[in-house]
């Protein structure tokens, strides 16, 4: 291998199974998101000279004889996977095929799912040379920059040494300030913008895309991963929020985002200040965030109405009040009626998101969240089928023993579109006939057809391409189940 290929990477975004199934993958139809992670580390590697390219799998699902014809041409010296649980063994079976072409090409897996299992990954998984626990950029970038003599002293990262013992060097102590961060390497995405797409009725106008302006979250809900970023929160400035939108319009003609936050609205003085900057510089782009309620008030809303904010999604979770305070902090869903009241008021969407099968669930409390989530004056919802994931403080629970249901740990099938975890007190199939009913009941009503009639002059991008996929949205909400086996 040249030298010059030493210090080059692939950077690999897996699609998680066949790819003659991915046309009838109903949440690929509904949503393409950039992969964010691999494409800000794309960025970090170029600041610091270090050549990488992108090919995502889940955008185009018939990429495996791209990455065949890239090892073959480039003889990159690493190949990186950022993976979740259900694309992790996707990955792996590349990496496999990596290895019969190219077997020096240095293997690095990353991603919440390795990073919650470490040791484990590179014990078990035999093309797996190194994993990158938490963050990418600087750990990737030291690893490529290093020898193997160094290793050792690079912090989050899993490899064997010489005696063949699997070695965690531990977690870095001053993590980077999101800021000094170039923007992501969006033009290394091919087809970007046009082939990423918002979930459906969640836009005004295309282009649009997905953004990121902070890290973790202060929170510690049973349900949420906290392996990649632990217990930090971090976010960028208001400044660099409106500059990186700037440059997303001026360069790509985005016209609308979706900050992918888990806590957009955490720091009230920094989306004031953003929102007056969104204002000033008069760049007429609209955009998406999620929020707590906690963290919203009359002032702040009105201020993001103004800066064009289009749509506030609600991490509702579940309506029943009793179920909700065993599994996050400030469980009140009478308070989050008056701000979703608010945010109405003010003319923003308003989106609630939802899971089914959280443990101590009941049939009676999925009833009273039914009955809670129809009173509120919500415009969509996304009601998950509850999944524990590696890294969640609740799977640690369920895999040390604590009796709260059955859990089938089926790495393909975790991507919250099957029940695998079934708590105690509900069968199985009892759920999957709530699950549907939930589902037929919203699209039912009389204020879920306006709203959607509504969306032909609001959101006409998302009318054409439910017509262009009628029979596959149909076929979900008639619970057509997808299977990725």
């Amino acid at each position: 291998m040249s030298k010059d290929h030493k210090r080059k990477i692939l950077l690999v975004h897996p699609l998680g199974y066949s790819s003659e199934k991915a046309d009838g993958d109903i949440s690929r139809i509904a949503n393409i998101t950039p992969p964010l992670g691999i494409a800000s580390i794309s960025a970090y590697l170029s600041q610091n000279n270090i050549e990488s390219d992108i090919i995502d799998c889940y955008a185009h699902p018939d990429a495996d004889n791209k990455i065949k014809v890239y090892l073959e041409k480039e003889k990159p010296g690493f190949i990186g996977f950022s993976c979740s649980t259900s694309t992790f063994l996707d990955g792996i079976r590349l990496a496999r095929i990596v290895k019969t072409i190219n077997p020096e090409t240095k293997v690095v897996f990353g991603g919440a799912h390795v990073s919650a299992l470490k040791e484990s990954i590179v014990s078990n998984y035999e093309p797996v040379d190194y994993v990158v626990v938490g963050e990418g950029e600087q750990t990737l970038t030291e690893l490529m920059q290093s020898d193997y003599n160094n290793i050792s002293k690079i912090k989050n990262i899993v490899y064997k040494n010489r005696e063949e013992q699997v070695v965690f060097t531990g977690y870095r102590k001053i993590l980077l300030e999101l800021d000094t961060l170039p923007f992501p390497a969006y033009e290394k995405l091919e087809g970007y913008p046009e082939k990423y797409k918002l979930p459906i009725f969640n836009y005004p106008v295309t282009p649009n895309s997905s953004c990121i302006s902070s890290r973790g979250c202060p929170y510690t809900c049973s349900y949420c991963d906290r392996s990649v970023f632990r217990k930090s929160f971090r976010y960028n400035s208001a400044q660099y929020l409106c500059d990186h939108l700037k440059y997303l319009n001026q360069k790509f003609g985005i016209k609308h985002i979706n900050f992918y936050d888990d806590q957009f609205t955490f720091n009230k003085k920094r989306i004031m200040k953003f929102c007056q900057l969104m204002i000033n510089c008069n760049l007429k782009m609209s955009f998406n965030c999620a929020a707590r309620a906690e963290h919203l008030d009359s002032e702040l809303i009105a201020a993001m109405k103004s800066a064009g904010c289009w749509m506030i999604s609600l991490g509702i979770e579940t309506g029943d009040e009793n179920l909700l305070s065993q599994h996050r902090q400030n469980a009140d869903v009478e308070m989050l009626r008056e701000k979703i009241k608010l945010i109405k008021k003010a003319k923003i969407r308003v989106k609630a998101l939802l899971m089914m099968g959280l443990p101590g669930e009941t049939e009676q409390s999925i009833k009273n969240s039914k009955k809670y989530v129809f009173s509120l004056p919500i415009d969509d919802f996304n009601l998950a089928k509850f999944t524990p994931f590696p890294g969640s403080p609740i799977y640690q629970q369920i895999k040390q023993g604590e009796v709260m249901g059955s859990f089938d740990e089926n790495w393909e099938r975790m991507d919250c579109m099957e029940f695998l975890f079934v708590p105690n007190s509900i069968k199985k199939e009892k759920m999957e006939k709530l699950f549907v009913d939930f589902y037929r009941s919203h699209f039912m009503r009389h204020r879920t057809l306006f709203n959607y009639i509504t969306m032909i002059w609001k959101s006409p991008d998302s009318w054409h391409r439910f017509f262009q996929n009628f029979f596959s949205f149909m076929g979900f909400v008639i619970n057509k189940k997808r299977h990725k086996s």
